[in-house]
C-alpha cells in the first residue's frame, strides 16, 4: 500500500486510509474489515503486534488483544513509501511519512480500563476526567521519544507525536493536550523555546504542562539554570533519560501534581462561569452558614452587570458547601424580587474595608501560590485573625496557676454568669451636692505641713500616704491644685483658680473613702504618676498642651464613684449600671459620664465653660478615650498596639540614625492617642513600680478590697469571680507575682523603652524579689512576721 494522505486507526486496530482524490469513501487496507473512518491529515501508521513487544515489557493478560502502538509521524518527508501490512511489526524498518503527519494511540487491553474516564472529587463535586493526552514534539525518532511513547502506553495516556512546530501547534489546537514534551536537546532541528512560546500564546495552553527534555551537563560544565526555560513557558525540565520507567515516573508525577491541580482549577472556573450567566442573586455559604460569596446580577435596561463579592473561608471540618438562591425567578412575587435586587446590590457594592480586612485579603492572595504547608499555616493565621480577642493571651488550666487565672478572670471579663433575683444597688447617692463642703482654700493658703510635702511632688518617690494622712483623706484637692498649676491648666481652660478648686472638691467628694483601694488617694496617686510621665522628655515632645490637660483631667476622674467592686461583680449582680451600659466597660463608662455630669451641672465648678466648642469636643473625646483605656479587657490590645506602632518603629529609627530622638511626633495623631492610653494605663497600675513600702501598702489595700468583694459574693450567693481572694487562704505574694508577671512586666518594659524610666524598673525588680522571697518561704502575708 502506498503512502496515504490520511489514515485512522480505530480502537480495534483497524487501519483506514483516505486517497488524495475527492472520494470520501474509506478504502480498507490489507484485507482488514471495514469500519467507520475518522481521518486525520497526513498520517503514517505503524502497528506493533504483541509478539513485537520490546524486551522487558510484560505482555497483556491472556487472550487480550493489545494494540502495542499506532503511531504516526508529523513532519516533512518523502511523499512516497509503503506501509507495513496490518498485523505486522515495522520495528527496525525505515519509516516513511507524508508531508505533515500525526497519529494517536489508545493502547489498552480490551477492558480499556487504563484509558477509561476517571472520577475526581472536589469537595461535594464529582467530576469526570478524560484520559490524559500527551503531545511529543521530536524532530526525529530516537530512544528518548520511544521512552516517552512507551511510558504513555504503560500509563494509559493518549499520545500524539509531532515532527515540526507547525504540525505541533495544529495538533495542540485540535486536541488540547494536558502534557506536552518538547525536545530541547538539538537546536538545529527547531527552536524548542520558540515552539513553547507559540503554544503558550494560545488560550488552551493556560492549563497545559510543558516539559523540556534537555541534555545532561558535561563534567567540565556547570549545570544550566532553569530560568530561561521558565521564561519561555516551560513548567518542568527533564534530564535526558531513555529509560521507560524514568519517563513513566515523570509523567505520573505531572499527572498527580500539576495536571490534577489544573483540572480542579478548570472545574472551579466552570462553576463561576455558570454563576456569571445566572440572572439570580446567589449566596454561597458553608455548612454553618458563613457566607463565602455573594453574586448580584443588576439589570437596568439594555445594560446588565454582574457583581461577585467573594470571601475566602476555609474550614477543614466541613465537607460540603451550601448554595442557595436568595430569590427565585419563579417566585409568585416578582415585584418583591425586583425591589430586592437593587437593595442587595447597594449593600454588597459598599466599599467598607477595615484594616483587618486588608490584612486578610493580603494573606488570602499569598495563599494562592504558596506550598501546602505554608497555605495551611496561613489558614491558622486567618482563624486567629477572625477571632474577636486578638490581643488577649490564652491562659492554661486553672490548676496550673489559679492565682493568675482568677485575677485575670476577675479583671478582664464583663460578667461571667448571670443569676436572677440578685441586684447590687449603690448605698451612696452618686449625685451628692457639694453645698455642705467647706470653702476651698487657695494654693497660698495651704497649711505648711501640706506645702512641705508638696514640695517633693515632682519626685517619683513622693509618699502619697503621708499626704492622705495630713489632708484627712482629701489628697486629691491639694495635689491637684499643685499639679494643675504647674502645667498651666487654668490658663489653657481660661478658668479661675476658684473654679478649678471647686471642681476638684466635687470630684473628690464623689470618690468613696470607705473603699480600701479605689478612693481619692488612688486617684491622687494616678494623677501624680501621670504628671511625672508628662515631665519625661520624649513624652513631652510627643504631646501638645491639650493632650497634657486631657491626661491630667482623665487621671483625676478615672475612678470617680467607684463602688469598690469589679465589672464582673456588677454584671453578675445585675446592677443598674451594668444594665445601663450593657455589661460593657461598665465602670469606665460610668466614671467618664458622671465626671462630665458633675462638671457641667454647676457653673461654679464647670472648668470647661469658657473654652470654645471645638476645643471642648476634642478635649472631651481625649478624656473619654483615656479613661476607657483603663478597662482591663483591652489591656493586651493597647499594649500590643503601642509596641508595634511606637516601640518597634522607634527602635528601627534609632538604630538607623544612631540618635535618641523618638519617632512619635506631634503630627502623628494616632501615635499621640496610643501614647496617652499607655501613659494612663501605666499610671493606673504603677503600684509595683513604687518604692517597696508604698508598693506593700497598695498591695494590702487592693487585696482587702478583693477580699471584701469575695465576702459579699458569698453572702449574696453570687458567682465568686476571684476564688483565690479568700481572706482565710489567699497568698498575697502569689497574687502580686501573678499580677506583675501577667500585666506589669511587658507593659512597663514597653513604656520604659519609650519614656526612659530606669528608677521605676529598678523598683519593680526589687519589689518582685520581695514577693518571690515571701512566696519561697511559704509566707502569705505582706511581710515576714519578724519584719512586722
Amino acid at each position: 500500500m502506498g503512502c496515504a494522505p490520511s489514515i485512522h486507526v480505530s480502537q480495534s486496530g483497524v487501519i483506514y486510509c483516505r486517497d488524495s482524490d475527492e472520494s470520501n469513501s474509506p478504502r480498507q487496507t490489507s484485507g482488514v474489515s471495514q469500519g467507520p473512518a475518522a481521518p486525520l491529515h497526513g498520517l503514517f501508521v505503524q502497528t506493533d503486534a504483541a509478539d513485537a513487544v520490546p524486551a522487558g515489557r510484560a505482555p497483556g493478560p491472556p487472550g487480550a488483544v493489545r494494540v502495542r502502538r499506532a503511531r504516526a509521524e508529523l513532519g516533512s518527508g518523502s511523499s512516497a513509501g509503503s506501509a507495513a501490512p496490518a498485523g505486522t511489526t515495522c520495528r527496525g524498518r525505515r519509516r516513511h511519512c507524508c508531508a505533515s503527519a500525526e497519529a494517536e494511540t489508545q493502547t489498552s487491553y480490551t477492558s480499556v480500563q487504563q484509558v477509561s474516564s476517571a472520577e475526581v472529587r472536589i469537595g461535594p463535586m464529582r467530576l469526570t476526567q478524560d484520559p490524559i493526552q500527551v503531545l511529543l514534539i521530536f524532530a526525529k525518532e530516537d530512544s528518548q521519544s520511544d521512552g516517552f511513547w512507551w511510558a504513555c502506553d504503560r500509563a494509559g495516556y493518549r499520545c500524539n507525536i509531532a515532527r515540526t512546530p507547525e504540525s505541533a501547534l495544529e495538533c495542540f489546537l485540535d486536541k488540547h493536550h494536558e502534557i506536552i514534551v518538547i525536545d530541547h536537546r538539538h537546536t538545529w532541528n527547531f527552536n524548542a523555546e520558540a515552539v513553547c512560546r507559540s503554544i503558550r500564546a494560545t488560550n488552551p495552553s493556560e492549563h497545559t504542562v510543558i516539559l523540556a527534555v534537555v541534555s545532561p551537563a558535561s563534567d567540565d560544565h556547570e549545570e544550566a539554570s532553569v530560568l530561561p526555560l521558565l521564561h519561555a513557558g516551560f513548567n518542568r525540565r527533564f534530564m535526558e533519560n531513555s529509560s521507560i520507567i524514568a519517563c513513566y515516573n515523570e509523567l505520573i508525577q505531572i499527572e498527580h501534581g500539576e495536571v490534577l491541580s489544573q483540572f480542579k482549577l478548570r472545574a472551579c472556573n466552570s462553576v463561576f462561569t455558570a454563576l456569571d450567566h445566572c440572572h439570580e442573586a446567589i449566596e454561597i455559604t458553608s455548612d454553618d452558614h458563613v457566607i463565602q460569596m455573594h453574586k448580584i446580577h443588576r439589570d437596568s435596561g439594555d445594560n446588565s452587570q454582574t457583581e461577585l463579592h467573594s470571601v475566602r473561608h476555609r474550614n477543614r471540618r466541613k465537607e460540603s458547601i451550601d448554595v442557595k438562591s436568595v430569590s427565585s425567578r419563579g417566585s409568585d412575587a416578582p415585584s418583591l424580587q425586583n425591589r430586592r435586587y437593587p437593595s442587595m446590590a447597594r449593600i454588597h457594592s459598599m466599599t467598607i474595608e477595615a484594616p483587618i480586612t486588608k490584612v486578610i485579603n493580603i494573606i488570602n492572595a499569598a495563599q494562592e501560590n504558596s506550598p501546602v504547608t505554608v497555605a495551611e499555616a496561613l489558614d491558622r493565621v486567618l482563624e486567629i485573625l477572625r477571632t474577636t480577642e486578638l490581643y488577649s493571651p490564652q491562659l492554661g488550666t486553672k490548676d496550673e496557676d489559679p492565682h493568675t487565672s482568677d485575677l485575670v478572670g476577675g479583671l478582664m471579663t464583663d460578667g461571667l454568669r448571670r443569676l436572677s433575683g440578685n441586684e447590687y444597688v449603690f448605698t451612696k447617692n452618686v449625685h451628692q451636692s457639694h453645698s455642705h463642703l467647706a470653702m476651698p482654700v487657695t494654693i497660698n493658703d495651704v497649711p505648711p505641713c501640706i506645702a512641705q510635702l508638696l514640695d517633693n511632688e515632682e519626685s517619683w518617690d513622693f509618699n502619697i500616704f503621708e499626704l492622705e494622712a495630713v489632708t484627712h483623706k482629701r489628697p486629691l484637692v491639694y495635689l491637684g491644685l499643685k499639679v494643675f498649676s504647674r502645667f498651666g491648666v487654668c490658663a489653657f481652660l481660661n478658668c479661675s483658680e476658684a473654679t478649678l478648686r471647686a471642681w476638684l472638691q466635687v470630684i473628690e467628694a464623689n470618690y468613696h473613702s470607705s473603699n480600701a483601694y479605689h478612693n481619692s488617694t488612688h486617684a491622687a496617686d494616678v494623677l501624680h504618676a501621670t504628671a511625672f510621665f508628662l515631665g519625661k522628655e520624649r513624652v513631652k515632645g510627643s504631646l501638645d498642651h491639650l493632650d497634657e490637660v486631657a491626661a491630667l483631667i482623665a487621671a483625676t476622674v478615672h475612678d470617680v464613684d467607684h463602688p469598690g467592686r469589679t465589672n464582673s461583680f456588677l454584671c453578675n449582680a445585675g446592677s443598674e449600671l451594668a444594665v445601663l451600659y450593657n455589661d460593657t466597660a461598665v465602670l469606665e463608662s460610668h466614671h467618664t459620664a458622671l465626671a462630665f455630669q458633675l462638671t457641667v451641672k454647676d457653673a461654679k465648678c464647670n472648668i470647661f465653660k469658657n473654652i470654645d466648642r471645638n476645643h471642648y469636643r476634642t478635649l472631651r473625646q481625649a478624656i473619654i478615650d483615656m479613661v476607657l483605656a483603663t478597662e482591663m479587657t483591652k489591656h493586651f490590645e493597647h499594649v500590643n498596639k503601642f509596641v508595634n506602632s511606637i516601640n518597634k518603629p522607634m527602635a528601627a529609627e534609632i538604630e538607623s540614625s544612631d540618635c535618641e530622638c523618638g519617632p512619635a511626633g506631634k503630627s502623628f495623631l494616632e501615635n499621640q492617642i496610643l501614647i496617652k492610653r499607655m501613659m494612663i494605663k501605666c499610671a493606673d497600675v504603677a503600684n509595683p513600680c513604687r518604692p517597696l513600702d508604698l508598693c506593700i501598702e497598695w498591695a494590702g489595700r487592693i487585696s482587702e478590697e478583693y477580699f471584701s468583694q469575695t465576702d459579699e459574693e458569698k453572702r449574696q450567693g453570687l458567682p465568686v469571680v476571684m476564688p483565690v481572694f479568700d481572706r482565710t487562704s489567699c497568698s498575697i505574694p502569689k497574687s502580686q507575682i501573678s499580677f506583675i508577671d501577667y500585666f506589669i512586666t511587658d507593659m512597663f518594659d514597653a513604656w520604659d523603652a519609650f519614656a526612659h524610666l530606669p528608677a521605676l524598673m529598678q523598683h519593680l525588680a526589687d519589689n518582685y524579689k520581695h514577693w518571690k522571697t515571701l512566696d519561697d518561704l511559704k509566707c502569705k502575708s505582706l511581710r515576714l512576721p519578724s519584719d512586722s
